[in-house]
């Protein structure tokens, strides 16, 4: 299981806010699959860590593509995604479902953390995660596609952290305006400033404005 295996793997640094009730019948009978994130979460507030593995599961690849984005560096990325559900774990008592989404919630913990990372540790750009050229492509088009996603990684790789953060969130994870700007703990309106003020500093730097 994904929760066991990293407080296993972390000895003395993870010490859960809830512990594991015995497996009754109706806990084993229950349909995590079907579940919605809401309904998981309070089942892990309750001890239910196979609810929190199905959560790790259907949000860790999400949160592993905001962090990159964010960071710009793949080891870190996985630290952050971890790092997030670790703390949505030690935090499941207090999630409060009248206040946020559950992903909302947890999105706004990995992109604390990632912006934290970046702002700390510097970042070097990804390579952007548009599709390949296709094999037909002619030499002289796939080096003109290499060059431009050189520029935008250079590009992202100037960007302030929180703008690059509001780009993954609204673009990348496709979240509605409101639950991006919930997870960057700033308002619709400041939020379409970031984004704004993103989309200017790209098509500046790429010859576009």
């Amino acid at each position: 299981m994904f929760l066991s295996f990293l407080l296993d793997a972390a000895p003395g640094r993870i010490e859960p806010a809830i512990a594991p009730r015995a497996e009754t019948s109706a806990i084993l009978q229950r349909d995590r699959n079907g579940a919605s994130d809401e309904t998981l979460i309070a089942w892990a507030a309750d001890g239910d860590r196979l609810a929190f593995d199905q959560l790790s599961l259907r949000h860790l690849p999400r949160l592993y593509r905001l962090a990159y984005r964010v960071t710009g560096d793949a080891a870190a990325a996985e630290d952050v995604a971890q790092e997030a559900m670790l703390r949505a774990w030690q935090a499941a008592g207090r999630f409060d479902p009248s206040k946020a989404r559950f992903s909302t919630w947890l999105h706004r913990i990995a992109t604390n953390l990632a912006i934290d990372h970046a702002r700390a540790a510097g970042r070097v750009a990804p390579a952007p995660s548009e599709d390949t050229p296709a094999p037909e492509a002619d030499p002289e088009q796939r080096a003109a596609t290499r060059q431009q996603r050189a520029m935008l990684a250079g590009a992202l790789d100037e960007m302030p952290a929180r703008q690059r953060a509001a780009l993954a969130l609204f673009y990348d994870a496709e979240m509605p305006g409101a639950e991006a700007a919930a997870a960057l703990s700033v308002s619709p309106r400041a939020l379409e400033g970031l984004l704004r003020r993103a989309r200017h500093f790209l098509a500046a730097r790429l010859g576009g404005g």
